[in-house]
């Protein structure tokens, strides 16, 4: 059988609570008053809902969300994603990383115990990296969340994961491994002030042990990237933030689907078929806006249209 993967990123909960004046007293005082200034306007409850509902009726296989759950990180925002995460967890089973709002600043690390259940293997002593094994397909789940200085967004790795992930690697797998990381892994997706800091390390390891398909968010927009191995280069691509209203429509919330095809079918034929819901303001609805057949062929991935009426 076929499997369904549907990827959202960048929830940016929208909904910021009641803040003490003493919570401010560090990085989050730009934070807050970005939320209030600009992003209540822009990251809506009703284009996060609308994507829940149109999820809930294509029903997934799995759903992953690659962070940056919540704004600034304060201890309430994470309790309250927590309601908001079991209403997907209803509709399928999912996987969380964090992001860079999600560790906003240093020790809010502590509250994704909040999300446990959603992340690894509960007896694994190290978070990051995990794996699952969801029959043609193995999620492998990085974090890249670190705290930054003040006006930066940038994430890492870290040599630990990178050790881990490459020992990970090593396992062989028949199927489709899928790596979800937060910030884009390849070069030109971000400035520098919000890029993957070590991305030229993790490039590297995939390079000698290539995964099939990175997922990342971080940015708000669709992007499709490559990243060079000594093998057959790995296919990359961020998703636009799954609640953002916007008027670019690859900056449109919304949401990915990812279909990889049943074991055995074309044989030889590397491909996946991406179709990208997005938010329709007329329709107040998620609707299919492409999809695309990404078919591995020299020199690299090519995207062929397909129709949006045969979902």
């Amino acid at each position: 059988m076929s499997f369904t993967l549907a990827h959202l990123s960048d929830l940016h909960l929208p909904d910021m609570p009641l803040v003490w004046p003493w919570q401010l007293f560090n990085k989050r005082i730009l934070g807050f008053q970005s939320w209030h200034l600009n992003r209540r306007r822009q990251h809506r409850m009703e284009v996060l809902t609308a994507g829940l509902e149109r999820l809930a009726a294509l029903k997934p296989d799995h759903i992953a969300l690659t962070g940056d759950i919540v704004n600034i990180a304060l201890p309430a925002e994470f309790e309250r994603s927590v309601p908001l995460l079991q209403e997907f967890a209803q509709i399928a089973p999912i996987s969380v990383i964090p992001g860079n709002h999600d560790a906003y600043i240093a020790g809010v690390e502590a509250h994704w115990a909040l999300w446990r259940r959603w992340l690894g293997p509960t007896d694994q002593q190290d978070l990051f990296p995990y794996v699952k094994e969801l029959g043609p397909v193995r999620l492998i789940g990085l974090s890249s969340a670190i705290p930054a200085g003040w006006g930066k967004a940038w994430g890492a790795v870290g040599r630990a994961q990178l050790d881990r992930l490459a020992a990970l690697l090593a396992m062989p797998f028949a199927g489709w491994s899928v790596l979800l990381v937060h910030h884009p892994v390849f070069d030109g997706a971000s400035k520098p002030r919000k890029a993957l800091l070590d991305r030229h390390d993790l490039q590297a390891l995939l390079s000698e042990r290539p995964v099939d398909l990175i997922l990342s968010g971080h940015e708000h927009k669709d992007q499709v990237g490559e990243l060079p191995t000594k093998a057959d280069p790995v296919l990359a691509l961020t998703v636009p933030s799954a609640s953002l209203l916007h008027d670019e429509p690859v900056r449109m919330g919304g949401f990915n689907l990812v279909r990889f095809p049943a074991p055995g079918d074309r044989p030889g034929v590397k491909a996946v078929e991406l179709e990208h819901w997005r938010y329709q303001l007329a329709a107040g609805s998620v609707e299919c806006r492409t999809r695309y057949r990404m078919e591995l062929t020299s020199p690299g991935w090519q995207q062929h249209p397909l129709d949006v009426g045969t979902v």
